[in-house]
């Protein structure tokens, strides 16, 4: 949609093709159907690419967050807000619909026709133009295609990998794709019976490549691990192998063991007590018992094997996970068309000119919070202001 308005207000003859029959499904289920747009401050060093880091950061600063922002309440008419938790920022109305339905209000008044329920099935060069397929119905010629049909994830959104499969057709280099920001799994499940509890812990693994720190909320689920903590380091399990697995560290305390291991030497109360408020007591209980203590146990007879058991399993924890849960569930697709094989300023192919590619088919994905949005909106930006 931002390529299709960007190229149409330019004076572009554009015609927007897209196989679901309303578009912009991805919008719709963002931030449980409240979307949320943009975070409320960029992070590129958090963003994942098998591609040169530099040249993600030249694509972000392209169109910087502050400049978005002021596009997006200028086109959609209103404020976008912080929720000064998470960091996110949401329309006021706090309906993703207004989101979508706003953008291809202005991509129809922009004079862009847009063609619903239309599938491509190919797209390949004759002469100086392009041809583009479609199922069921005439080819269409074009002077240039942007390729804007996302990832593999939440294939119900309409991403079906044809992005992809376009690319590497046309003899892209594509870096190996798995599922990103996606739940895990376990089974069997040690913790099945706490679903539902949620608290906020720091993540590590010092064996990925690049290492992975990162901190948020992870929530018990009936079939594993979920939440934006588990979501954000959940690459680092998709893309493990099982010569090279990468163990995923939790600290429950978000601490040092310093501090823990003094608490549970000062004599007073029980192990439970120890931990304090910050972790829930069936968390707590649970996590304990594993380190093989009574939580009820007196800190005054905690033999010194124990506390050290203690603190290693809430400060160190090995999160058993032995799967996850695929495209179905992931919120964006990891891998994509390389990020050397398009010119970063213009998102045009190298090897091909006169095609371009933008979003989730790119090899980039960012953290939980909007940042996946910003460099959809940035590189489809730039794509349409190039065509």
């Amino acid at each position: 949609m931002l390529a299709a308005l960007t190229a149409a207000r330019r004076g572009v003859d554009v015609v927007l093709v897209e196989s679901t029959k309303d578009g912009g499904r991805k919008i719709l289920i963002s931030g449980g159907g409240r979307c949320n747009i943009l975070p409320s401050v960029a992070q590129p060093e958090r963003y994942v690419t098998a591609s040169s880091p530099n040249t993600l950061r030249k694509m972000l600063r392209s169109w910087p967050l502050s400049e978005q922002r002021a596009f997006f309440e200028a086109e959609l008419g209103m404020r976008l807000v912080l929720e000064e938790d998470t960091g996110k920022l949401f329309p006021e109305s706090n309906r993703a619909a207004d989101v979508r339905d706003g953008l291809m209000a202005r991509v129809r008044e922009a004079g862009a026709r847009a063609w619903f329920g239309a599938r491509v099935t190919g797209v390949e060069p004759e002469n100086d133009a392009w041809v583009v397929r479609l199922e069921g119905a005439p080819a269409v010629t074009a002077r240039a295609v942007v390729v804007a049909a996302g990832g593999l994830s939440v294939p119900k959104t309409g991403s079906d990998g044809a992005g992809l499969r376009i690319a590497e057709a046309l003899g892209h280099v594509v870096s190996p794709t798995y599922p990103a920001l996606t739940p895990l799994l376990a089974a069997p499940h040690p913790h099945g019976e706490l679903a539902g509890v949620a608290t906020d812990v720091r993540i590590t693994s010092r064996h990925a490549k690049p290492a992975y720190d990162g901190a948020g909320a992870l929530l018990v689920t009936h079939t594993g691990w979920s939440g934006p903590a588990v979501l954000d380091a959940s690459h680092v399990a998709t893309t493990s192998t099982p010569d090279a697995r990468h163990e995923l560290v939790v600290n429950w305390l978000q601490s040092d063991p310093g501090p823990l291991d003094e608490a549970l030497q000062s004599g007073r109360g029980t192990v439970r007590s120890a931990l304090g408020p910050g972790l829930p007591r069936r968390l707590a209980d649970v996590l304990v018992t594993e380190a093989g203590v009574d939580p009820a146990t007196p800190l005054s007879g905690l033999r010194r094997a124990d506390r050290r058991a203690v603190v290693e399993t809430l400060t160190s924890y090995r999160l058993p996970w032995t799967g996850d849960a695929g495209y179905q569930k992931a919120e964006v697709t990891g891998g994509g068309v390389r990020l050397d094989q398009v010119d970063a300023r213009t998102m045009e192919s190298r090897r091909s000119p006169g095609l371009y590619f933008c979003g989730e088919v790119l090899d980039a994905f960012g953290p939980i919070g909007g940042h996946n949005f910003l460099w959809a909106w940035a590189t489809g930006r730039a794509a349409g202001a190039s065509v």
